[in-house]
């Protein structure tokens, strides 16, 4: 049997053209396109057409994207209700997994696992996540959901349905970034529990609810709850250095930093840097990014590591007015875009997944009768 590796470390499993990590460079890229270009340059709705197709759209090709992706936002009054109802006082990722499995019984040709069901599917789950945590946000917090509104762009889009007001162009600039960054990373947990699902022919919603069900770590997607609440903690600029040392002396494991894969810069971190600076200062709050820099520089002086991508979109989602708790559905409505491509990937040349343990139990122990034991 081939050798072990703990929890996969290492380990390649498959091929694929959707993204690569290079982590020795601190490089990420899209189907062959470097992040730095696509969040200088790109759109998320162009990224979702490049993770879905292979190649950046022409001007009709995303405005017919666009067009379908406006056109799948809203829900069914049955969907509202069940998230009201029902959901209203479950954890927010909780909610998002029971309303996707919601989708998936309201879909009379969810088993479609030809490649324009897929995308037909993909498009439906990436347009209705944003309206499900909103209409989840709004119904915990007493208020009516809004309708999506055909007129703004993904990203603003969100905004608006979350907080009731028509975000202005730096937030909504600020988040399309972050969903940009945020799309694809690779072969991740939540990625490759996708792909395991998939690869079984089971069906495109079966393959987000065990995603989203992964991304729910803490060790996953939820690390950025985890920086913003580091960063309360701290509370003042002068009281980082304290705390992180602490923290260090109790051996306990600073969020936001470091990486499984990255071993220098994560590429994606320096745009939500800026975002958050930018953000902070426009808010009125700019002591979040000032804590993060303190910290920043306390775990980089005491462990020389790098901060990852939650580090700073912790501080920049909440300048935008996004609850903290709902920082790893936002994730999910990003990645939601690279799920389905890998999904799509997994079904053009699939063969199930499924590896073997090298079992280090006991053998050839005696059956003892029960009566005996």
């Amino acid at each position: 049997m081939a050798p072990t590796a703990a929890g996969l470390e290492d380990v390649v499993v498959g091929t694929s053209r959707i993204s690569d990590v290079n982590g020795l460079e601190g490089r990420l890229i899209y189907r062959g396109y470097d992040i730095h270009d696509l969040a200088q340059y790109s759109t998320f709705e162009e990224v979702v057409y490049l993770l879905w197709n292979g190649a950046l759209p022409s001007r009709a090709q995303l405005q017919e994207l666009d067009r379908a992706l406006r056109g799948e936002r809203a829900l069914s009054a049955r969907e509202i209700a069940l998230i009201r109802d029902a959901l209203a006082d479950a954890h927010p990722m909780e909610a998002l997994r029971t309303a996707v499995s919601a989708l998936s019984a309201s879909d009379p040709q969810a088993d479609d696992i030809s490649p324009a069901g897929l995308c037909r599917i993909a498009t439906r789950l990436t347009a209705k996540f944003p309206t499900i945590v909103a209409t989840y946000h709004r119904a915990r917090s007493g208020q009516e959901p809004l309708a999506p509104r055909d007129d703004l762009s993904h990203a603003a889009n969100f905004l608006y349905l979350l907080t009731g007001q028509e975000p202005d162009a730096l937030a909504a600039r600020a988040l399309d970034v972050s969903l940009i960054l945020h799309a694809d990373h690779e072969l991740n947990a939540s990625t490759f529990a996708a792909r395991v699902t998939i690869s079984t022919l089971s069906d495109m919603y079966s393959a987000i609810v065990s995603a989203i069900g992964t991304l729910k770590g803490p060790l996953h997607g939820g690390a950025n709850v985890d920086v913003m609440n580091m960063l309360r903690a701290i509370g003042e600029p002068g009281r980082a250095e304290a705390y992180i040392k602490a923290q260090l002396a109790q051996k306990k494991k600073i969020p936001g930093f470091g990486h499984r894969v990255y071993k220098v810069e994560d590429p994606r971190a320096r745009h939500l840097q800026a975002l958050a600076r930018e953000l902070g200062a426009r808010s009125g709050e700019p002591k979040w990014l000032e804590i993060s820099e303190q910290v920043r520089q306390v775990v980089w002086a005491e462990k020389r590591l790098n901060p990852n991508v939650d580090f700073y979109s912790a501080s920049a989602h909440h300048a935008l007015g996004i609850p903290s708790d709902l920082f790893t559905p936002v994730f999910a409505i990003s990645r939601v875009s690279g799920w389905t491509a890998h999904v799509m990937e997994q079904l053009a040349d699939n063969r199930l997944i499924r590896p073997r343990a090298q079992y280090v139990g006991d053998r050839n122990l005696p059956y003892i009768p029960i009566d005996q034991r």
